[in-house]
């Protein structure tokens, strides 16, 4: 075993495909607050529409192409988004007012909090079947404000 300094920074971007890049674009825009980085976009032409929610710490490469749809081992299996607890609580209202898809490509009306006694999470799909969960490790701020 080499002993050595090197560790990675963080996630830079998921690789995600969809069948129009710009129509995939306004989704997570309007879903996740994802904006498109002006300063990558010539990108798009041949390759990637990035889009971020931090100005490009952590992007999404938006890809033309076919998508993950209903095949289980196509892509990535889900991408994970991380909240503080009053964020987590803001999504769960945003929620209602955005389309937002199952696994089988079917409208979600409500999304289903999971208690996974440290942390809660939602999860649900874009409409290619790409698959994502917001989380937040805030628990006790979450479970009593949800109470409420």
């Amino acid at each position: 075993m080499t002993n050595t300094s090197f560790r990675v920074g963080h996630i830079d971007h998921v690789e995600v495909f969809v069948p129009d890049q710009y129509e995939a674009a306004r989704w997570y825009q309007q879903v996740l607050g994802l904006t498109i980085l002006p300063d990558y976009e010539h990108w798009a032409s041949n390759g990637p529409l990035m889009i971020s929610s931090d100005g490009g710490t952590t992007m999404l490469a938006l890809f033309q192409g076919e998508p993950r749809g209903q095949r289980p081992t196509a892509g990535h299996h889900r991408v994970a988004f991380r909240v503080d607890g009053a964020s987590f609580l803001d999504f769960l209202q945003h929620a209602t007012t955005v389309q937002i898809y199952d696994g089988h490509g079917h409208p979600i009306e409500e999304l289903s909090i999971v208690d996974h006694e440290l942390s809660w999470s939602v999860y649900f799909c874009d409409p290619y079947g790409n698959r994502y969960e917001v989380t937040t490790y805030d628990y006790q701020f979450v479970a009593e404000m949800h109470r409420n």
